[in-house]
């Protein structure tokens, strides 16, 4: 080791290609090289070299004195349950997530284990992203980090890690790396991590595994691959995922000006952000410009303001309607849930226990018990409805409630769409057979779809959701996913659930049937949130704010008067109140914006920004023919007509405007729809902002859909370059089951799922989801 040094010593040249790395004196003051010294271990072997921000810049561009020495990769995981590791491996280890935690830690209950964030890294390890090491652990002086070394590490002569600084490394024997751990009292976990061949692969013989558990088998040979194509499985070789480019065949670049952001409570006349260029900023400019949304000083808490909540009451009025109809009636029960009642369904309480939020203090002093805001009303609403129903004919019970929702996300909170308080609609009924409250389920649903597709104009595709992605406790879950064109993603509109008997069991919801026999009930939950209006402002907004379907505008149409000195305001009133009262009595939602301290070209921006579906222009040529303008939001067409036939015209456009906008996104979404047939193709199609039909070997089997989800997040992240993502990502580049859609393709016999190679049972829709 000391003879191969001599290449690699303090102060050095870098080896490699691009900076020349650090200076001797920077290496001699480094944090890690002094504590090394003071330790009386090796001081003089960290060397400088170019700049490497992963694994693979360093095997690429920094080289080895022989095969016997070995860079590291450094990952730092979190779960919220086990807490933090540094998991520290070669660079050609294969690092699964799923089977780090309960195989090779023995993590025990639920493990999510995910890479924490560049904040935590700066936390926990004063380390910034690209410079972790096992070195960097003197740092932890919480002692909340757990060391995971690779056992293949500890075969080797030489171990090349990071002092903290990603331009140079520290060379160590396993003895002195262990030695080192020791002396800053670190007890590392020895794993041994399965490795890639040069090329990347893994062992051979993958076609023994064929339909076994992702979990279960080795990763396929080169010799294997190339037999049986790139996965082992029959397919052909991923291909590259081609970058998007331009019409004009330029790669498009991302925008990066500093423009203003809107300041809280700042009206500004424009939107600061186009909507192709930075779609987040954008979404965030329209819902306070327009008025939609104010910001509150509780992170995830956000005040709807009139113009939004006029919104949310016109789809409860049409939902209620519609309900009435379904003999549901509306009812309320309290915010609170006591600890006992929360944790009596095991399955349903671990599915929302990390959002759970409690109350545990009253003024000064300590509950007794904590109590629970409730996440959802299962375990409000069921004992009441265990002591209510006792008979047949108190059945079937069908109940409706509009209330607020506490669920406590940790992940970035997006107003409309992922907020830690909202507003929702909860539908509970109990039927007396499962065929009753199947059918219940499936008229909820559609109450769902027309919400969005005739309210909202936006398209969705109703299903089931597979099991793995199912309702907590429930027995089937449905679902409508709508389609947001620019960020490429699904969304879940709504969800209908089909609770089976389980929750009957759990709080003795039974009755006596006809013969005079105890029999469970069957029961329902179904529920629609404010994350609609999100997905109306994603799906329609444009550069200029709102785009709003008629039917969901609080105002269809405003007169908007161009008054001069030569007609004033008192002079134009008469005439356009005349127009107001016209539209009216044609049950259209119309205003007359008669404020003297704006001019015309302000009004337009500003009912234009918060989209109302038509304005109508008088100004004084237009009184003299007696007609007046017409703008349509949607289109932008502009068209002139008679006062006479003003109101008629406009209900006419208002009810083409709804039905045109619903069949644009229609459209829209339908040319990002495709089928696929076999993994090389998948996440080519996944990075092309497409939703994604394969067929699928059934809901049963969620180890293969895990495996996908992981398996399209890192070739995602290959092809990008990256090697993780932030764990709190509300937006991950991963695939996931969105659901098994009602309306199937056809399915020839024989057909295989496209990831295990099982006999495929059905179609399953994949994408990118909020």
């Amino acid at each position: 080791l000391a003879a191969e040094m001599k290449k690699l010593s303090v102060g050095g040249a870098a080896t490699g290609t691009g900076s020349a790395g650090p200076t001797a004196a920077e290496l001699s003051a480094n944090p890690i090289v002094l504590q090394l010294s003071q330790l009386n271990l090796p001081a003089d072997t960290t060397y400088g070299h170019a700049l490497c921000v992963t694994a693979d810049d360093l095997v690429a561009n920094v080289s080895l004195p022989s095969s016997t020495h070995t860079h590291t990769k450094n990952l730092l995981f979190k779960d919220k349950k086990h807490g933090l590791f540094l998991v520290t491996t070669t660079p050609t280890a294969e690092v699964n997530t799923k089977a780090l935690g309960k195989d090779m830690l023995g993590l025990e209950g639920k493990v999510n284990l995910r890479l924490a964030s560049e904040d935590v890294l700066l936390e926990k390890l004063k380390c910034a992203k690209g410079c972790v090491g096992p070195l960097a652990m003197v740092n932890n002086a919480d002692k909340d980090i757990t060391l995971v070394l690779d056992e293949n590490l500890l075969k080797k002569e030489a171990i090349h890690s990071h002092p903290m600084r990603n331009d140079a490394s520290t060379v160590l024997t396993p003895a002195e790396l262990t030695d080192y751990l020791g002396k800053i009292g670190v007890a590392p976990v020895v794993v041994d991590f399965p490795q890639k061949d040069k090329d990347g692969s893994g062992g051979a013989g993958a076609e023994k595994w064929e339909g076994k558990p992702p979990a279960s088998r080795p990763p396929a040979s080169k010799e294997a691959k190339s037999a049986a194509g790139g996965d082992g499985s029959g397919k052909k070789a991923k291909p590259k995922i081609p970058k998007k480019e331009k019409k004009d065949g330029q790669p498009k670049v991302k925008d990066t000006t500093n423009k203003k952001q809107v300041k809280k409570g700042e009206t500004l006349l424009a939107l600061q952000w186009k909507k192709e260029e930075n779609f987040p900023m954008w979404y965030s400019d329209v819902i306070v410009l327009s008025e939609m949304i104010s910001y509150y000083d509780i992170s995830g808490c956000y005040i709807l303001r009139p113009w939004s909540y006029k919104m949310w009451e016109l789809i409860q009025e049409w939902f209620n309607v519609q309900i009435r109809k379904l003999d549901v009636e509306n009812s309320y029960f309290p915010l609170f849930v006591s600890q006992d009642r929360l944790e009596k369904e095991k399955d349903h309480v671990e599915g929302f226990a990390p959002e759970v939020a409690w109350v545990t203090k009253s003024g000064d002093g300590e509950l007794n018990k904590p109590i629970a805001v409730r996440p959802t009303s299962e375990t409000i609403m069921y004992p009441a409805f265990s002591d209510w129903i006792k008979s047949h004919r108190d059945l079937p019970l069908k109940l409706n409630q509009w209330s607020n929702v506490v669920r406590w996300e940790f992940k970035d909170p997006t107003p409309f769409l992922r907020t830690r308080e909202f507003l929702w609609q909860e539908g509970h009924t109990a039927h007396v057979s499962h065929d009753d409250a199947d059918v219940m389920v499936m008229q909820a649903l559609d109450l769902y779809r027309q919400v969005y597709e005739n309210l909202l104009a936006i398209p969705v595709i109703p299903g089931y959701k597979t099991e793995k992605e199912k309702f907590a406790g429930g027995h089937q879950t449905t679902t409508v996913e709508a389609y947001i064109p620019m960020s490429g993603r699904a969304i879940q509109g709504a969800t209908s659930h089909n609770l089976g008997q389980n929750f009957g069991k759990m709080f003795d919801i039974t009755y006596q049937d006809v013969e005079g026999k105890s029999q469970i009930a069957w029961q329902t939950s179904w529920g629609l949130t404010t994350r609609t209006l999100g997905v109306m402002i994603m799906v329609h907004g444009d550069d200029t704010g709102l785009v709003l379907p008629p039917r969901i505008a609080p105002l269809q149409a405003v007169i908007v008067p161009i008054v001069s000195k030569k007609m004033t305001m008192a002079d134009v009133t008469p005439y356009c109140k005349d127009i107001l009262q016209s539209l009216l009595d044609k049950g259209i939602r119309a205003k007359f914006d008669d404020r003297d301290t704006y001019n015309p070209g302000w009004k337009y921006n500003h009912w234009e920004q918060k989209g109302v579906p038509i304005r109508i222009e008088v100004g004084p040529r237009d009184i003299e023919a007696k007609q007046a303008r017409m703008v349509v939001r949607s289109s932008g067409d502009k068209t002139d007509h008679a006062v006479a036939d003003l109101a008629q015209v406009v209900k006419d456009k208002l009810a083409f405007a709804q039905t045109d906008m619903l069949e644009k996104a229609r459209a829209v979404r339908d040319s990002h729809l495709v089928q696929v047939t076999e993994w090389k193709d998948f996440v080519p199609e996944i990075e092309k902002h497409n939703l994604v039909l394969t067929p699928w070997c059934g809901g049963e089997h969620q180890d293969w859909e895990e495996w996908v989800k992981e398996k399209s997040r890192e070739e995602s992240l290959a092809a990008r370059g990256e090697e993780g993502e932030d764990e709190r990502t509300a937006t991950s580049v991963a695939a996931k089951t969105l659901c098994i859609p009602f309306k199937q393709p056809d399915l020839p016999e024989g057909t295989k799922c496209f990831a295990s190679g099982l006999p495929a049972k059905c179609w399953v829709l994949w994408g990118r989801s909020y």
